[in-house]
């Protein structure tokens, strides 16, 4: 049987039985994804086109026919083969599930033995219509790529004679089809290289089935032509030589080009880079790249911050050599098509091409930033630099060279004034919002220097037996003009910064020592705490965790609650998997923040060491008049069930939400209609102000 562990199954049921007996049937062989409602489905197939769906006929809301229906009027998803699952066996079903366009059926109850035997049928179909039709546009593709080709083609035999030429061939060499074929290719050689040259391309030819290299060759009309050629070996399917194919292209201009910078000192003595001379012809030649590509070139540049005081300090040698490195690690952040050039003393300027939007560059400049403040080991001394970097964009600062590197020298000059070690950009509007959200993200860490950040607290319940189970820390902004902001005010601002790790950094702190506190006085509720995706994945979140217990070394981590949102945790499975691990050997807990948004697949579900699933608000909140949203909550706690997993509902508003939770299954539970948000001088008050208002959803 073919490997198929990379083929996708998407099942769109509501039935939780229905879903944990394929997903458990078909999860070793197949990447499995669920969705428990019509609209889910569609939605998700849109998002991560499956191989194949298995779909239920009969559901809430949307039924299958009508998802089948809407995949078929979507050019992306309408190839994709359909197995309907139904209960109904008569002829007039199946009549109109094919019209339809289902391929196959699974009747219910489902045979699993049949199941996996229609389903690989199916997938056996389809991969080999896939590959019907790659062969045959690959052929297509071939054939217009040998006519139209820039470069030119020649085919010949075993006999290594000429069988076969493109149009570029004739316009290379000067010879036409008729005077090239069944003639060795020989007779173009030009004499500079000599035997043993032809001797050693022939046997790594013969050993690798590839050549390339560049040849100079003799015209028709008897001038000599540089190529850069490639020769490559094609063999039968009984691995005998069928035919050798050599692709070339005119390089005559280039090599008399370097010929003639040989002569011109383009390059830095001390780095070998290329110095202001060679940068001026690189930003032309940019500039009518960026033009006729229709893309972005970056025009940055470089000055070390500290540079003279090294030389001061350690002398010019070590100056000199430390410019050395510098040049190397500039350039391991750098692709093939950009440019570094030394225009004197320690600045540098950096031409970063084809650019696909303007904010590319950031990533190439940031690198930088990182790996130019590493301290460097020179002669046994240990020194720290760091850069300041000017950027300017072409063609949206629509200049030429000159200006340009004017611009991004000023640009420089602004990071030196704002600090050092930074980068800054030369565009006014871009300016303003930058320095907009700076100022805004300076008041943030300002806020937690002022002691103006705030932990509330919202319960979470046992609805069936009244027991609170403890308390979601929720942070909060008591600003001083503003009043009391709550979290989405001001955490985007944040967002994936070093200003967003301080502040979960300060969360974890002040929520651990409330939880010391309430265990020292005989409390034992749980305190569950958000983690930001970019805190979790840091390599030292779990050493720096444990850094925090040792300063409570009484304190009983079976009441540390960690949340992480699923869509988070599916961005880096493996990874967030691991440490998850890493902190459940801690003794700490994990639940799956807003389950239900993220599409999880069965085996990431079986993975992530989550003990609760919270089921997102948006569900809850609308399911007592949204069959689909009751459906996903009915699927969601059907499925913590089946893996063993406790489910708990956030949003709960009402009595009513909460009765019919606890109807279906899930005891668990939060939101207003239980208690706001509350500081944590008010929890004592509503603990026993609980006791009464728990009969309610008695």
């Amino acid at each position: 049987m073919n490997d198929n562990r990379n083929l996708k199954i998407l099942i769109i049921d509501d039935t939780p039985t229905n879903i944990q007996l394929l997903g458990e049937a078909l999860e070793q062989n197949y990447i499995v994804q669920i969705a428990t409602s019509g609209v889910k489905g569609l939605q998700l197939a849109q998002k991560t086109p499956p191989d194949l769906i298995l779909l239920d006929i009969m559901m809430p809301g949307m039924d299958g026919n009508e998802v089948c229906t809407r995949l078929k009027q979507d050019d992306n998803l309408k190839h994709i083969p359909i197995i309907f699952i139904t209960a109904l066996s008569d002829m007039e079903t199946e009549i109109q599930s094919l019209a339809l366009g289902a391929a196959d059926f699974l009747h219910k109850p489902i045979n699993i033995s049949i199941a996996r035997l229609r389903i690989n049928n199916i997938l056996e179909r389809e991969a080999m219509r896939r590959e019907f039709i790659i062969k045959e546009q690959q052929q297509r593709l071939s054939i217009s790529v040998f006519n139209h080709s820039h470069d030119g083609i020649l085919i010949s035999n075993t006999d290594n004679q000429i069988v076969d030429v493109n149009t570029a061939f004739s316009r290379i060499t000067g010879y036409e089809p008729t005077d090239a074929l069944d003639k060795n290719p020989r007779f173009l050689q030009s004499g500079r290289q000599d035997k043993e040259f032809y001797q050693r391309m022939w046997a790594h030819l013969l050993k690798h089935n590839h050549w390339a290299g560049e040849l100079w060759n003799k015209h028709k009309d008897g001038h000599f032509f540089a190529v850069q050629t490639s020769i490559s070996v094609i063999r039968n399917l009984e691995g005998n030589i069928d035919h050798f194919v050599s692709v070339f292209s005119d390089i005559t201009l280039r090599k008399n080009h370097e010929q003639a910078l040989k002569k011109i000192a383009y390059f830095d003595e001390l780095t070998g880079l290329p110095n202001r001379t060679l940068l001026s012809d690189r930003m032309s030649q940019g500039i009518a790249q960026t033009q006729r590509n229709e893309n972005t070139m970056s025009v940055c540049f470089l000055d070390l911050d500290g540079f003279k005081e090294v030389n001061d300090t350690f002398g010019h040698a070590v100056g000199d050599k430390l410019l050395i490195e510098v040049t190397h690690r500039i350039s391991n952040c750098l692709r093939k098509i950009d440019t570094l050039s030394r225009i004197g003393g320690d600045e540098f300027v950096l031409l970063l091409l084809d650019l696909s939007h303007a904010d590319e560059f950031i990533n190439s400049v940031e690198r930088i930033l990182d790996v130019l403040q590493q301290p460097f080991l020179i002669e046994g001394d240990t020194i720290t630099i760091s850069v300041s970097i000017g950027v300017t964009l072409f063609p949206e600062n629509d200049n030429d060279a000159d200006t340009l590197l004017r611009h991004a020298d000023q640009a420089m000059y602004m990071a030196k004034q704002k600090g050092k070690n930074q980068y800054y950009l030369f565009d006014t509007s871009l300016n303003q919002q930058v320095y907009q959200q700076e100022q805004e993200i300076n008041r943030i860490r300002q806020a937690l220097t002022d002691n103006e950040l705030c932990l509330y607290y919202q319960p979470k319940v046992n609805l069936k037996s009244g027991q609170v189970l403890g308390f979601e820390a929720l942070i909060r902004w008591q600003h001083p003009e503003k009043g009391l902001l709550p979290p989405a005010e001001f955490l985007p601002i944040i967002e994936d910064t070093d200003c967003m790790l301080e502040v979960s950094d300060w969360v974890i702190k002040t929520a651990l020592r409330q939880l010391n506190q309430w265990q020292q006085e005989g409390i034992n509720l749980t305190i569950s705490i958000n983690m930001p995706a970019c805190h979790l994945i840091q390599s030292n979140f779990v050493s720096q965790l444990e850094q925090y217990f040792s300063h409570y070394p009484n304190l009983n981590l079976e009441h540390l609650e960690l949340e992480v949102l699923e869509t988070a945790a599916l961005d880096d499975v493996i990874r967030v998997s691991d440490i998850m691990k890493a902190c459940v050997t801690l003794g700490i807990h994990f639940s799956l923040d807003d389950f239900g948004t993220g599409y999880s697949s069965l085996t990431y579900l079986r993975n992530l060491p989550a003990k609760t699933l919270k089921i997102d608000q948006t569900f809850i909140r609308d399911m007592l008049i949204d069959p689909e949203d009751m459906a996903i909550v009915i699927g969601t706690i059907g499925l913590a069930k089946a893996f063993n997993r406790e489910v708990i509902a956030e949003g709960v508003e009402t009595v009513e939400h909460g009765k019919e939770l606890m109807r279906m299954g899930c005891d668990l539970a939060q939101g207003y209609g239980i208690a706001r948000p509350m500081p944590v001088e008010h929890i004592n008050s509503w603990l026993q102000q609980w006791a009464f208002d728990y009969e309610t959803f008695c």
